[in-house]
């Protein structure tokens, strides 16, 4: 039987005192591949805010990696987001150290002591998205996609049980969108369970996964279109 991952039974998402989404049923078993899509302002960005913590569950019932999202204390939420690996639009790299202490910084922040085990971890997560050549590198001295390929090995590094990617090629070119697609596609292959809030429809098209969509304040899956290469 299939392990979940997050579910949400009739759960409210609220944006402040704004309710945006109402009677939100989600579920993600280990090793799902999910898009979450809508307008802007449909509720995306704040589902994913209530999934690691940064906005409460007021009505409904929740749980994520474990954690009851209803009763989510604030102490707790540091050690949700050990479990869980976000990725931003706007990568939210450090931009006074090199790539390699961006990912130091987080390993040191989230209770690793080892130097050696810190190193190799680095190493091996710069390695899955591509960049084990640029940990010297500055993030200024990155283009737009190598950034996001750091901000996706970051997310990696405490080997979460779930990645939220939130509108991850947002600020990429369609060709460096692809790019970055095909790193998460390989990190689920391995076995990840990602959600992933976009807005690029082709993406979904060259790579079809389960869809749910935000829209007049509910949510609902869609039914994709099966498209044939000529």
């Amino acid at each position: 039987m299939a392990e979940p991952i997050l579910s949400l039974q009739n759960a409210q998402i609220f944006q402040r005192e704004n309710l945006v989404l109402s009677n939100v049923n989600l579920h993600l078993d280990k090793g799902d591949f999910v898009y979450l899509i809508g307008k802007t302002g449909s509720g995306k960005s704040s589902l994913m805010k209530t999934l690691y913590g940064d906005l409460p569950l007021e009505k409904g019932e929740g749980s994520i990696v474990g954690f009851n999202l209803k009763t989510l204390k604030e102490k707790e939420i540091p050690f949700l987001r050990r479990k869980l690996g976000v990725v931003f639009q706007d990568f939210k790299l450090l931009n006074d150290r090199n790539v390699f202490e961006n990912l130091n910084f987080v390993l040191k922040a989230t209770g690793w002591k080892n130097k050696q085990q810190m190193k190799d971890k680095i190493n091996e997560v710069l390695s899955k998205v591509g960049m084990e050549t640029k940990g010297y590198k500055m993030p200024y001295q990155l283009s737009g996609g190598e950034q996001q390929r750091v901000a996706i090995a970051r997310a990696l590094l405490n080997n979460p049980d779930l990645i939220l990617a939130d509108e991850p090629t947002g600020n990429l070119d369609p060709s460096t969108s692809v790019d970055v697609m095909n790193v998460l596609n390989e990190i689920h292959k391995s076995g990840k369970t990602i959600l992933m809030a976009t807005h690029d429809y082709a993406l979904i098209l060259k790579f079809p996964y389960k869809t749910i969509k935000c829209e007049g304040g509910e949510l609902f899956e869609v039914v994709q279109q099966k498209t044939t290469s000529l």
